[in-house]
């Protein structure tokens, strides 16, 4: 099923990043660049998942889950600007700011930023009070108490050793977020229960940490190839991760046990959520 949603946001992506030549189409093309450059479209993917799962057509979420997609790119091509993470590749090729410069990346996210959620909010068919609902989930993931705040624990840490329930909080709000945005607004759209609506935030958050968790082994035994991106740099930037404090192995099994946790949390969909299962399990060893 999650292959089937591939087309689909593609195909929608493809459709929202078409831009006429004008006077910012050099702004247009820089957000085009990085929106369209592949990448595994999880959070997308997860939050059309939970809509079917909940009871209604994935393509009810197609407006939010590339809206969504939009703020993780933007996310990307900040974290990868020399004031952040300073990183010259993304998805085996040239940062944004690399592709053209740094002003234009920066404007660049904001843009995406921004119009994402003029995206979200032309969503059809859906009550209007659930489409407010999930653009305030949506907000409130995005910002300072969600991936922006785990942003700048990740700055403040930068040059000093973090200890691990700071790290894990870390997890929680910087990749965590997002993926909670997903599975909680697709329910939302598809007027799920709150109990559902609960149990997928959660299930999210478990994943959220558990993958970033297994980001930062990766980042020991992967391979720049497979990744698209150069390996070793927490290590040789000294960054507090999972694995600097304890090590491969331990750091294997607490994604095993934060995966775990998530999939308990799917007991309440029943049958209907063996995809989301075997998405889980997926992560655990995954090489890229």
């Amino acid at each position: 099923m999650f292959e089937e949603y591939q087309n689909i946001i593609e195909e929608k992506i493809k459709s929202f990043s078409s831009f006429e030549n004008c006077e910012f189409s050099h702004l247009l093309g820089a957000m085009n660049y990085s929106l369209s450059a592949g990448g595994k479209r999880i959070r997308p993917k997860l939050m059309m998942e939970f809509t079917r799962v909940c009871g209604k057509a994935p393509s009810v979420a197609l407006n939010f889950a590339v809206a969504l997609e939009m703020i993780h790119t933007y996310s990307l091509i900040h974290d990868d600007l020399p004031c952040m993470d300073n990183d010259d590749m993304r998805r085996g090729r040239p940062s944004c700011h690399k592709a053209f410069d740094e002003a234009t990346a920066l404007l660049a996210g904001d843009a995406l930023l921004t119009d994402a959620f003029k995206l979200a909010l032309s969503t059809e068919n859906v009550p209007y009070e659930n489409i407010v609902n999930a653009a305030a989930v949506l907000s409130e993931c995005a910002g300072s108490h969600g991936m922006i705040g785990g942003q700048v624990i990740d700055l403040k840490y930068e040059a000093s050793v973090a200890p691990l329930n700071v790290i894990t909080e870390l997890y929680r709000l910087k990749t965590g977020c997002l993926l909670k945005a997903a599975a909680t607004i697709g329910c939302i759209l598809a007027d799920a229960e709150k109990e559902k609506i609960n149990a997928a935030s959660k299930f999210a958050e478990n994943i959220g940490i558990a993958f970033q968790i297994r980001d930062d082994i990766l980042d020991i035994i992967g391979s720049a190839e497979e990744l698209g991106k150069p390996i070793g740099s927490d290590k040789n930037e000294q960054k507090s991760t999972y694995v600097s404090i304890v090590g491969l192995e331990e750091a294997q099994r607490q994604v095993n046990e934060y995966t775990d946790a998530a999939l308990s949390e799917l007991e309440i969909f029943g049958n209907e959520a063996e995809n989301l299962k075997a998405f889980a399990l997926s992560l655990i060893d995954r090489k890229l």
